[in-house]
């Protein structure tokens, strides 16, 4: 038998995660639509499967609610407990969740006479494995952009965190800038707040790198716009998660995610010449914040995004994409921590 039925329909997860890691890395915003019914799908499979050990009198009915248990109770917190620390974004924590509904259990494929995954665990939490491949996914990625930099004649322990851009590309990047006016920092401006800063000045980056000095002059703020929620595309809709952001925000399931934080100092028109760039007024005006930016933040990136043709910009992995990756690897191949621990004897 190929498989049985449950586990069958449980692989149309794999192009819903497929499309979502596609559109995580355009946009790091995916619909909070998604997910409701992958939860729904997930619930209805896990009831199916569970009617079929009922009453969980024998060795497989109580290793079944140990396992959902343990995905249910232990992996499905994580994801929210990540968020809440700032690890996650909303999206990734909504999808970690999404998987631990699904993937209770390990499943099993007989593929050409191949038994799929190849390698199990004794734990035998699926979405476990997928967890931990994702994050061994996710810590290559910071190899392979040094790997980058270096083909490029960067040398240097930044090389792992970020690389050299073309300032003028900004406005259509994701990440965070690596330096203010002072150096490098990890703490840099989100670029989703810097496309909110401009659009609420109704200005280009162009615009402000030909003239700064006149647009770092707070008296000289005309009227102002929606700042948007910085997103690349701005017809993705109001209704998604953003994937990014190292503040906790809203983990709602009906808006988008917002990073919380405060504004920093604010400005009510009396010290305005204290405001350089508008920063405060920015941050006092817009609808919530912008991605835990404060105004010293903001104003750091500005003048760095004024005065350098090239910056240094972390990009950041938008986590569903290893997540829809390490699904892939899990089904296939299984558990590659496992595997690696079993090499070595561990277990």
């Amino acid at each position: 038998m190929f498989a049985t039925l449950p586990d069958v329909l449980r692989l149309l997860a794999v192009p819903v995660f497929a499309w979502a890691a596609l559109r995580d890395v355009r946009t790091r915003r995916l619909p909070n639509r998604l997910w409701p019914p992958l939860y729904l799908f997930g619930g209805l499979l896990l009831c199916w499967e569970a009617a079929l050990v009922w009453p969980f009198a024998g060795v497989d009915g109580r290793l079944f609610l140990l396992r959902a248990g343990i995905s249910l109770l232990v992996v499905a917190p994580l994801g929210y407990a990540f968020w809440y620390f700032g690890a996650f974004g909303g999206a990734d924590a909504k999808a970690l969740i999404a998987l631990a509904v699904l993937f209770p259990t390990f499943p099993a494929y007989d593929v050409a006479g191949l038994a799929l995954p190849l390698v199990d665990t004794q734990l035998g939490v699926f979405s476990l494995t997928i967890l931990t491949n994702t994050v061994l996914l996710g810590l290559a990625y910071p190899v392979g952009l040094a790997v980058l930099n270096l083909r490029r004649g960067e040398i240097s322990p930044i090389a792992f965190l970020a690389r050299p851009v073309a300032t003028d590309s900004l406005p259509d990047r994701h990440g965070r800038l690596f330096e203010d006016d002072e150096g490098t920092t990890r703490s840099g401006l989100d670029l989703d707040a810097l496309r909110m800063y401009l659009r609420w000045r109704g200005i280009s980056l162009a615009d402000l790198r030909s003239a700064p000095d006149r647009f770092r002059d707070p008296k000289r703020v005309g009227e102002t716009r929606a700042p948007t929620d910085g997103r690349i595309d701005l017809d993705a809709g109001a209704d998604v998660e953003t994937d990014g952001g190292s503040v906790r925000g809203n983990l709602s399931a009906d808006g988008g995610d917002r990073d919380g934080g405060g504004g920093g100092d604010t400005d009510n028109g009396d010290g305005a010449a204290d405001d350089p760039w508008a920063a405060a007024r920015f941050l006092s005006e817009i609808d919530g914040s912008a991605y835990g930016t404060d105004a010293e933040t903001l104003r750091g990136g500005l003048e760095v995004v004024a005065r350098e043709d090239r910056v240094l910009v972390s990009p950041g992995m938008p986590f569903v994409v290893p997540m829809a990756v390490g699904l892939v690897v899990s089904l296939t191949y299984g558990d590659v921590l496992f595997a690696l621990l079993g090499a070595l004897g561990v277990v």
